[in-house]
Parts: C-alpha cells; sequence; structure tokens
C-alpha cells in the first residue's frame, strides 16, 4: 500500500484550551513530515466531512488526535481499505491532569508538562500510522458451516434445534443409545412462568420428538468422538461406535499433516499421558464448529460416613430418588438433607447450589401429591432461590406437609424398618431425631470431567482443556466477560458442563451457545477473530527462516492455537488464534508480528518519545497498559480529572503478554527511567480477557528484573501491577507511587547513551 498520511487534531472537549494547537501541529508537520490540520469538532458533520474531502483526494492513513480510541468509533472510521490511528489527547492527556482549585490558573510549568505530553503521544500516534500495514485477512481454503453438538441431553437437543432453526446444518452426537440424557429420568419441572408455584410436565420428549423430526439435523447414538483436529470452520471429527468398545491406543507425538494422519489412522502427540484413539475413520467428518453439551454427574457424597449413603438402603441421592418419584414409589415420610452436617461445620455437598435447592422443594411435593399423610422434611444450612423461584420457595412453606428448618445432620441410623435422622442447631434451638422412611442427599452437579479424553482434541496441548481445577472443573476461558467460550475457540460449552443450571437456564444457555459456534464460523468464513478482539482482520505471522524451534510460544498459547512439526518448528493455526500476541512477546527471536502489532512498531513508538537528559522534574516513565482492563480504567480515571504525573506515557498493548522484553529494553535505551506494565488481575480469581497473559508478563519482568541488576540498574524500575476496569479511583495513585519511587532512585544511569 502506497501511504497518502494526513493528520487531524480537535481542538474540542477542551482540548485547544489545554494545549498550544499551533505548536503541536507544527511538531505532526515538522519532525513526523505530515501535513496536519485542526478542527474544533472532527466527530462533527462538519469535522468529518474535512477528513472525507481528503481521503477523496487521495488521502488513505488518517492519524486523529482527538478522544479516546474507545469512544466515537463509527465517527472514525474511514473504511477497511483506509488506515485510521488514533492519539488520545483527551482522556489520557487534558483530562488526566489534575483540575485546578477553583479560581486558581494553570501553572505555567504545568501547562509545558502537558503539552510535552500530548507532543509526545502525536510522536507515537504518527510513528504507528508509519508501521502499520492492512489487514489481509486470513481466509480458509474449505470451510464448512456445520455445527456439531456433543451431547443429547437437554442443552445439547436445544443448542441444535436453535442452530438449525437459524439455518445451518446440525450433527448431533449422543454416547447413550437414545436421546434425551437425564431429563428423561425426571418426573417434574420447575415452573418457568407466573405465578411461579405449580410444578410443569417434563418436557424431553417434546424436545427430542422436535429434533429427531429437523431435516437439519443427523443424529449418532450410541457414538463418541474419538479425535477433533483441524480448526474452527475446519474440524475434522472421527468417532467410535460406544458398543464396539475399541482400544486407546499408547500416546506417541504429533505428525506433522493432520490429514494424513487420518488417512493413516494414527494422530501423535508429545503430551506425556495423552490418549489418543487410533481406530479413525478415514473419511473424517468436516464441521465448524462445536458445542459441548456433555452435561453433569451427581457429586459423590459416600465421603460423608455419618449419613450412611452406600450402606444403608434407604439413603438415596436426589437424582436417585428423582427416578423413584417417576416410576411412581415416594415414601410417605421423606428427610431431604441440603448439608453434609457433622459438628461445627456449615457447608454444602459438593457442586450444591440453588438448583440442588430447588430440587428439595420440587421432590419434597412429590411426597405430598403421592401421599395423603406425607410428610417432607428439608434440613439445610443454606436455602437459595434466586429470582421469581422465592415464589416457589414460598409457596412450599405454606404446605402443610413440608417442614423446613436451618439444621446441622449429625448422623442417620437405622430405626426399625425405617431410618433416624439426629439434628441440632435447628432454627428452634433443640436437638431432634426425625424417624422417616428414606433420607435424601443433595448432591451436587459435578461437571462432566474434561481432563479425560473425553473430547480428545488432537492439539499440542493435550486432548482435554487445560487449568480445569482453578474453576472445580469447569470449561471456561472468561466466565464472566465470554461466557460459553472454552479456551480452545470454536468450542463452546453449555448445560452442566458450564455451570450448575434449572432446564430454563440450559434452554437459554444453549442457545447462546449455538449462537457463539455460529458467530465463530461466520468469523472464519470472513476471516476475522471471533473474540476478544471481535472482527480483527489481523492474525499472528511468522517469519519462519529466523525460528530457533525454541517452542517457547506454542508453550505459552493459552488457546493451543499452535502445534509444532517433528523439528518443533510452529504450525500455526489462525482460524484458532485470539490474537492476543502473547506469542509475539514470548519469541526471543522477535519473528512474529501483526500487521497493525509488531515488535518494530512498539519498538520505534518508544524510541519516538522525547527523553530529557538533563532534568529531575522531567523524568520518563513507560506503561504498556492492557486493551481491556487497564485503558478503560486510565480512561474513566481521566474523566474524573484524578490526576495523573506529567512523567508517565502510555503505549495500549492488546495484552501483557504480548509485551516482548525488546521493548523494555529499548525503553531502558531510550533513556526511560522507569517501566510499568498495567493488566488484568490474575490467579484464581483471574480477570486476564487473554487467560494468561498479566500471568506471564509478571513472570519475564521478574526475570529482567534480574538482568537489570546485574547491569547495576535497580530492579525496581520494572514492575508489573494488576487492576480491574473497576479500578479507575484506585490506578492514578499505584501510578503515581511508582513514578514517586522512580523520582527517589533518580534518572536511569543510561541516560544519553
Amino acid at each position: 500500500m502506497d501511504k497518502s498520511y494526513c493528520a487531524y487534531l480537535c481542538s474540542g472537549c477542551g482540548i485547544g484550551d489545554a494545549l498550544d494547537m499551533e505548536a503541536l501541529a507544527g511538531v505532526v508537520s515538522g519532525e513526523m513530515s505530515m501535513e496536519c490540520k485542526t478542527h474544533e469538532c472532527l466527530c462533527g458533520a462538519a469535522g468529518r466531512a474535512l477528513i472525507e474531502a481528503d481521503i477523496a483526494a487521495g488521502t488513505n492513513t488518517v492519524v486523529v488526535g482527538a478522544c479516546s480510541p474507545r469512544v466515537m468509533t463509527g465517527e472514525f472510521n474511514f473504511g477497511k481499505d483506509k488506515i485510521t490511528v488514533r492519539a488520545n489527547l483527551r482522556e489520557q492527556v487534558v483530562w488526566s491532569e489534575a483540575k485546578p482549585a477553583e479560581g486558581e490558573e494553570p501553572h505555567a510549568e504545568a501547562v509545558a508538562f502537558l503539552q510535552e505530553t500530548a507532543e509526545d503521544y502525536m510522536r507515537m500516534a504518527c510513528t504507528r500510522a508509519q508501521k502499520t500495514e492492512l489487514a489481509d485477512p486470513f481466509h480458509l481454503e474449505i470451510i464448512t458451516k456445520t455445527v456439531m453438538v456433543m451431547g443429547g441431553g437437554i442443552a445439547g437437543l436445544t443448542a441444535a434445534k436453535e442452530a438449525a432453526a437459524a439455518g445451518y446444518e446440525v450433527l448431533l452426537v449422543e454416547k447413550e443409545a437414545q436421546l434425551g440424557g437425564k431429563a428423561l429420568g425426571w418426573r417434574k419441572s420447575f415452573p418457568s412462568k407466573a405465578p411461579w408455584t405449580d410444578l410443569e410436565e417434563n418436557p424431553a420428549d417434546a424436545l427430542v420428538a422436535a429434533v429427531t423430526a429437523d431435516d437439519k439435523i443427523t443424529v449418532k447414538l450410541a457414538t463418541e468422538v474419538a479425535r477433533i483436529g483441524g480448526a474452527p470452520g475446519a474440524f475434522r471429527v472421527s468417532f467410535k461406535d460406544v458398543g464396539t468398545q475399541t482400544e486407546w491406543d499408547a500416546p506417541a507425538k504429533v505428525a506433522v499433516d493432520e490429514q494424513d494422519a487420518i488417512d493413516k489412522g494414527e494422530m501423535e502427540n508429545p503430551n506425556e499421558g495423552l490418549q489418543v484413539y487410533t481406530a479413525v475413520d478415514e473419511n473424517a467428518t468436516l464441521v465448524g464448529s462445536v458445542v459441548l453439551a456433555t452435561g453433569w454427574t451427581p457429586a459423590d457424597v459416600s465421603q460423608y460416613e455419618h449419613l450412611g449413603y452406600g450402606k444403608l438402603t434407604n439413603v438415596v441421592t436426589n437424582a436417585e430418588f428423582e427416578k423413584i418419584a417417576k416410576e411412581g414409589k415416594v415414601p410417605a415420610n421423606v428427610a431431604f438433607v441440603q448439608s453434609p452436617g457433622g459438628k461445627d461445620s456449615d457447608d454444602d455437598f459438593p457442586y450444591c447450589n440453588s438448583v440442588t435447592s430447588m430440587v428439595a422443594l420440587k421432590q419434597a411435593q412429590y411426597v405430598c401429591q403421592d401421599n395423603v399423610d406425607g410428610k417432607a422434611y428439608i434440613l439445610y444450612q443454606h436455602m437459595r432461590t434466586p429470582g421469581q423461584m422465592e415464589l416457589f420457595y414460598k409457596n412450599a412453606q405454606l404446605n402443610d406437609g413440608i417442614f423446613m428448618t436451618k439444621a446441622s445432620v449429625v448422623g442417620v441410623d437405622e430405626e426399625g424398618a425405617g431410618l433416624r435422622v439426629n439434628i441440632e442447631e435447628t432454627l428452634l434451638g433443640e436437638d431432634v431425631s426425625i424417624d422417616v422412611d428414606m433420607v435424601v442427599l443433595a448432591a451436587g452437579m459435578e461437571p462432566v470431567t474434561l481432563h479425560d479424553s473425553s473430547i480428545n482434541l488432537a492439539y499440542r496441548q493435550g486432548p482435554a482443556f487445560s487449568d480445569l481445577d482453578l474453576f472445580d472443573g469447569y470449561a471456561d476461558s472468561h466466565f464472566i466477560c465470554f461466557p460459553y467460550e472454552t479456551r480452545r475457540t470454536g468450542v463452546y460449552t453449555c448445560g452442566g458442563v458450564r455451570k450448575a443450571e434449572t432446564m430454563e437456564e440450559t434452554i437459554d444457555d444453549a442457545t447462546g451457545a449455538a449462537l457463539k459456534a455460529i458467530q465463530c464460523i461466520e468469523s472464519s468464513d470472513r476471516g476475522v477473530s471471533v473474540h476478544p478482539r471481535s472482527g480483527d482482520a489481523t492474525y499472528p505471522e511468522f517469519f519462519m527462516q529466523r525460528c530457533t524451534q525454541c517452542k517457547r510460544c506454542t508453550e505459552e498459547c493459552p488457546f493451543g492455537a499452535l502445534d509444532d512439526d517433528e523439528k518443533g518448528t510452529p504450525l500455526p493455526n489462525p482460524t484458532r488464534c485470539r490474537r492476543c500476541g502473547i506469542c509475539m512477546g514470548a519469541c526471543p527471536e522477535r519473528i512474529i508480528g501483526f500487521k497493525d502489532y509488531n515488535i518494530d512498531m512498539i519498538g520505534s513508538m518508544i524510541k519516538s518519545i522525547e527523553v530529557p537528559e538533563d532534568d529531575d522534574d522531567r523524568l520518563r516513565i513507560m506503561v504498556f497498559v492492557c486493551e481491556n482492563d487497564a485503558y478503560p480504567a486510565l480512561d474513566m480515571s481521566g474523566m474524573r480529572r484524578h490526576g495523573i504525573s506529567h512523567m508517565v506515557r502510555f503505549i495500549p498493548v492488546r495484552c501483557l503478554g504480548s509485551v516482548n522484553m525488546a521493548w523494555v529494553r529499548d525503553a531502558l535505551s531510550a533513556g526511560m527511567d522507569g517501566i510499568m506494565l498495567l493488566g488484568c488481575a490474575y490467579g484464581d480469581d483471574y480477570q486476564c480477557h487473554f487467560v494468561k497473559g498479566s500471568e506471564i508478563a509478571q513472570k519475564r519482568m521478574e526475570n529482567i528484573g534480574d538482568t537489570l541488576s546485574s547491569l547495576g540498574l535497580e530492579s525496581e524500575r520494572c514492575v508489573s501491577e494488576q487492576i480491574a476496569i473497576t479500578d479507575f479511583d484506585k490506578v492514578p495513585k499505584l501510578i503515581n507511587d511508582f513514578v514517586e519511587e522512580i523520582v527517589e532512585m533518580g534518572p536511569n544511569p543510561f541516560k544519553g547513551f
């Protein structure tokens, strides 16, 4: 692309009042050699017309110095064939200056510092524009628009039905010999409409009938997925017949050509302990995306010996009781134990939740419906009935046959032909014994484990999902911001494998997962990323001639986007990629980059910043800012005029994991006095949109700190901090405190070299 540049400065929103616009334009036209124009409202009709007139005359690369790139995105979008780079002069320059007290004029020195900051941001924006190239989307040679749904329960049936209703072909795979899943054994369902008091008919049979009658849905029963290779838009799937129970092969290593592996009936993988099914259908089925609806299983309650499960005949789980109820064998006196009890414990059973509370309320009604003098005792530590289900709970309270009390169950023993339940700490403050015919334990809904080969991905990272222990076994990418998504792009979860849900919630959940699966297919077809950088047409490109096969990029990618050949050379799968750039940050040879985000670009932006050499009041601190949480937090801080030191310069990055340590070295070499990485929280309660990015960056910064110490530089000059998007009140102090520490250390001793 032959570029024709023009820069535009907006003087609105107080920018023109705080800055010398003529001097700022002089920096752009002089130092950066770009034509520069100023307008009082670039986002308005007249301002946009100014830019569009220049574009019509040949300008194709636009630099806008105005408000944050997070706002006015439509107003400054001039088409996919144009490059637009924005400098944040409003939120992170003018508005980040502490507001003077009422009646006071800004200090002359503060005005000068503000001007310097704005000039640096324009230098960086112009440099970015010069280094940016138009995106060239990656397109698969062949793409299939079939959605594969794994699991034929309520979640899987709903996902299949909704995807078919949207016009897509669906392949539904169920390991049992019939559709319906656990729902086939349910007697009744929770209320789903006003007055939220009456149990409803089980919709499982009707849903099965609707799916089997849909000509867009192909059903495979008594079948398991043996292997999933390929990538979104072109997954290659092979199956095994459950009835044959074909053996699994011993682990080996990844084959160079997956399609060749299919033809040979074998697939190799370097991960120790990996099980890969080898009796592969030579004509592997192509699918575009996968909905994982493999469900849940009742959690183990046998560990609570004082409750007698596994030893006493009539101590059952709630799932077992539901089957008994459907067969019409409900006893007249039943105790529903919601918590394991014991001395000094108010814990619930594993995976216990609001659903198990509502199941107890539903099943207590069975006791009263089937027996004239039926009595149901619900013994709980926590009763959870969210939303409209509170009305369901209150209706149960009005039932004379249902007794509810907060209580700790200390033992269940045989008593004659029945059982005696001994409880303490009731709401009445008394210890009580209840004689019943049956005890029902509220076993929670444990997701079908994904640690084993149940999905059997043919990925370098192994057949299942990684790090599920952090989330109690639930498949997760970012539970809050990106529901349904897993750490394998194109694979989406719903129902009990994602979280414990009622049937109504499961139906909503499955619909959402089906829509995400469709979005994945369509995005892959357009050559853009699915999430979280939805619509990004760039993808990582590799200069393989310099690759040393160090494997850092393949090992650090949280999403399995990279395989490798027998030599360890990366094998990219662009449609698996989330465009985070973690591979770019990992590469010591700097051979990975994007058209609009690469090592050279950010390094050049750093070097474009003017670094004073002889003024302790004008030190420079470089802050690499995660675009997902930290950058918007800074914007919101600026809107509130909290005030951030004039010594700081921000560069937004896709993820802290994309920060290559070469940038830190470049910044220090350029005379920067301190380096901060500011991004999402990591750990057990991580908020990182790319899962591991912040954690990886922290480890890299620790390593470079050791290097600085060996060079005689304080390791404290380089830090990594985590904030949430809501920490706009905290971030100024975090940054300003770091600035004070740098000022106390003094200037970078390598400044000027």
